[in-house]
């Protein structure tokens, strides 16, 4: 008997898996256990549905990440922090202060776990190259201008 997986079984099979079960499993373990429904023409349309809205909500976020990357390849946002001595930085520039100016200078919410600064968090003064990864294999080359503040 065919049945489509409700969820994950283990040793048989992931959620949304069609599979051939034997009618004894099926009937009295897996379908009154709602752990599967018989494949019928409409619950296999139904899958077929569900899994091209899901291959197009994919798309879509693949779309708007790179559409955001090329607004934020090599752009720089521009931050200020307070001096230190010998004209180090008080404390330390982090991804959460550059997703901040990301932000406000460009308007998009990016997750401080999405930026990668080279070297570690901002120590000194100047400009840093900055990686943020917007989506698998998407990611946009960004620069972080350190200023002092007045």
């Amino acid at each position: 008997m065919k049945v489509i997986l409700t969820q994950d079984i283990k040793g048989t099979g992931k959620k949304g898996d069609i599979i051939n079960a034997s009618d004894g499993y099926a009937r009295n373990f897996l379908l009154p256990r709602k752990l599967a429904v018989e494949a019928t023409a409409q619950t296999l349309n139904d899958v077929e549905v569900r899994e091209q809205a899901r291959l197009h909500h994919i798309e879509v976020e693949k779309s708007a990440a790179a559409a955001a990357a090329a607004r934020l390849e090599g752009k720089s946002v521009t931050l200020h922090a307070k001096a230190g001595q010998n004209g180090k930085l008080f404390g330390a520039v982090t991804s959460k202060e550059i997703a901040a100016a990301i932000k406000e200078t460009f308007g998009m919410d990016i997750d401080k776990k999405k930026i990668t600064i080279s070297g570690g968090d901002i120590k000194t003064f100047g400009t840093f190259e900055t990686e943020v990864k917007l989506y698998t294999g998407i990611t946009a080359k960004l620069f972080a201008v350190v200023g002092e503040k007045q």
